[in-house]
């Protein structure tokens, strides 16, 4: 049986149990809901130190949570009484301005891959808050501000070095383990922890866009009309329309702070000098209250809101996709979107259609792709007096918009309450992934996750 003391002789990374000096910092997570207390956590620097940490969790049958950005809702990056593999020390990013890819560690960030890409004026698809994780975005699908144009995250990835259940360090790719390759590419974190990975990048540095504010009374229209424009708008259009509670920024009015708007935060990743222009019929839907547009570096625009979400909120998620946003489906959101819990708390409501129909349903685990939306109800407030009234509050919402939604939604927003949306959350690929899971993980050690049972 693998001991710590073998563990600690393998490892170059730090180690903690309960009772050294940094434990209670190792073992926090993002989502202060989940406060847990593992039996170890191996904070590694490289992929031996991973393998060594899969060893020991496998062979004295311990709980495994592997924690990339640390941004899981569900708090899938700790656990109990098992072991966490942290791979918060492993960010290198690396770039090759020629082939035009770029090669990050298991732990970064999408600021680390940013500031590295962006000083050769390139971009892949990330997400919307900086911090959040590289790798868990990816292989949940990867859904961010320039999907419409470049695809998902996971639809830009070259390869993917992992380590399996049985310690054993494979590559990924469509040349080598390539059933695993398809597998990554949406299937979650179900198949080994994922040490590097490796992106296609395409030109993008200077974007045009920002957050535009409209009055509740306006939503419908708001709504309509982004859901109109954007079915056949150039692929460098991108933003998402959203809900939130008006934070203190300078350009909204003072007396206005706190108050429920309709918003759409615009993205235009084409020519700079033709942003304006690109995005000009947003303001035809509605007056606009406020607004804090022009051009940006891109990396800027995705760590716009980063402020809103800082570690050590309570978290609580639900996700949808939808293929049309009917009449009847916006209608829901506005009996509810009033009610955020905080200003934390938000609804966007993402598009992904463009380059990201181009890919077909079976060529990777990311199967809706029909859907031309991707909602998240991102329940998110400070005080833990709250997560009885904002739970139900997410809750509500969602059952509301489910009747006009798909039966799946996007793994990344899930809660840990839904398991049984597992199939319906893969359609047709779902089989395909159960014999990939059975062929890396017949003993469902990565079973924290939204899990895929062999």
């Amino acid at each position: 049986m693998s001991t710590i003391e073998n563990m600690r002789e393998r490892v170059r990374g730090q180690i903690f149990t309960a009772g050294d000096d940094g434990y209670d910092d190792a073992r926090r997570v993002y989502n202060a809901m989940h406060d847990k207390r593992p039996e170890v956590v191996v904070r590694c620097e490289n992929a031996g130190d991973v393998m060594a940490a899969v060893d020991y969790a496998r062979t004295n049958e311990l709980e495994l949570a592997v924690r990339g950005g640390s941004h899981s809702v569900p708090g899938f990056g700790t656990v109990d009484g098992g072991v966490v593999i942290d791979l918060n020390e492993m960010r290198n990013v690396r770039v090759n301005p020629i082939s035009r890819t770029a090669r990050a560690g298991g732990g970064a960030t999408w600021g680390d891959f940013n500031a590295a890409t962006h000083a050769f004026g390139l971009a892949t698809t990330g997400g919307i808050i900086s911090t959040t994780g590289v790798g868990g975005l990816t292989l949940g699908g990867g859904i961010g501000y320039l999907a419409r144009g470049l695809g998902l995250s996971c639809d830009n990835l070259i390869s993917a070095d992992v380590v399996t259940a049985d310690g054993q360090f494979l590559i990924a790719s469509e040349k080598e383990n390539d059933d695993l390759f398809w597998a990554l590419r949406g299937g979650g974190g179900n198949f080994g922890v994922v040490t590097a990975l490796e992106f296609r990048l395409a030109p993008v540095s200077t974007v045009y866009g920002g957050p535009m504010l409209f009055e509740m009374s306006d939503a419908a229209a708001v709504l309509a009309g982004f859901r109109d424009l954007i079915e056949d708008a150039p692929e460098e259009l991108g933003g998402f329309p959203a809900f939130q509670l008006a934070p203190p920024l300078p350009f909204i009015p003072e007396d206005r702070h706190g108050d429920p708007f309709t918003l759409i935060v615009a993205c235009w990743a084409g020519d700079p000098d033709a942003g304006e222009s690109a995005i000009s019929a947003f303001r035809d839907f509605a007056p606009v209250v406020a607004e804090h547009v022009g051009p940006m570096p891109y990396p800027a625009l995705n760590s716009a809101f980063d402020g809103l979400v800082p570690a050590g909120l309570q978290h609580y998620w639900k996700a949808n996709f939808v293929t049309e946003l009917t009449d009847e489906a916006i209608q829901a959101h506005l009996r509810h979107a009033t009610g955020l819990p905080a200003v934390n708390s938000t609804v966007h409501i993402y598009p992904i259609n463009g380059a990201c129909h181009r890919v077909t349903p079976d060529a990777t685990a990311f199967a809706y792709r029909d859907a031309k939306f991707a909602t998240v109800i991102a329940g998110m407030w400070p005080d833990p007096a709250q997560n009885a009234s904002g739970t139900e509050w997410v809750r509500s919402y969602y059952d509301d918009i489910a009747q006009h939604s798909e039966a799946g939604g996007y793994v990344n927003f899930m809660a840990d309450d839904d398991q049984g949306r597992i199939r319906d959350n893969y359609k047709g690929n779902y089989d395909r992934l159960v014999e990939v899971k059975r062929k890396y993980d017949p003993g469902n050690l990565f079973h924290l996750n939204q899990n895929i049972v062999p």
